[in-house]
């Protein structure tokens, strides 16, 4: 193996393995304020944090945070459309840091530390790409796929 393909192998796994887990985060974190599980609060519950954040109303924010991380995660985890997942995870993370993060301190019980490790490796992906283990990767050898067979069947017949 060279260097060459040995190198893009790691960025690949890289890529892949930072999709992984943020999209699995987000996942977990939207099935938490979308259906309660993992011990979230679903979507009342949900409505009412964010209403005593001065969120309102609550409810609908909540249901809009909630599918913002369900289809983001969702997104990263298949790596398709990374830059859409980026717009809505940065929404998603803006308003935990302007209106809850920001309130606790740097790193303080909550602060706003890991919403800026979210930024930075959501932000990483769209400048990377979602990486050869993906999904946008695969339709793109499938769609160039025809193009080659296509052009070897025109050079045989020259």
């Amino acid at each position: 193996m060279d260097s060459g393909t040995y190198n893009e192998s790691r960025h690949g796994l890289a890529q892949g393995g930072l999709r992984l887990i943020l999209g699995i985060v987000f996942l977990a974190h939207g099935a938490q304020k979308l259906f309660g599980w993992f011990g979230g609060g679903g979507v009342n519950g949900t409505g009412d944090f964010m209403a005593s954040l001065g969120l309102n109303p609550g409810v609908q924010l909540g249901l809009l945070s909630g599918l913002g991380e369900v289809v983001g995660g969702l997104l990263l985890l298949l790596g398709v459309w990374v830059p859409v997942a980026a717009v809505l995870l940065t929404i998603d993370m803006l308003v935990a840091i302007i209106f809850r993060t920001s309130k606790l301190g740097f790193i303080n019980g909550g602060g706003v530390e890991l919403n800026l490790l979210i930024l930075a490796g959501v932000a990483a992906l769209v400048l990377l790409g979602p990486g050869a283990y993906s999904l946008e990767r695969a339709l793109q050898r499938r769609r160039a796929e025809p193009a080659r067979s296509a052009q070897t069947q025109g050079e045989a017949a020259l």
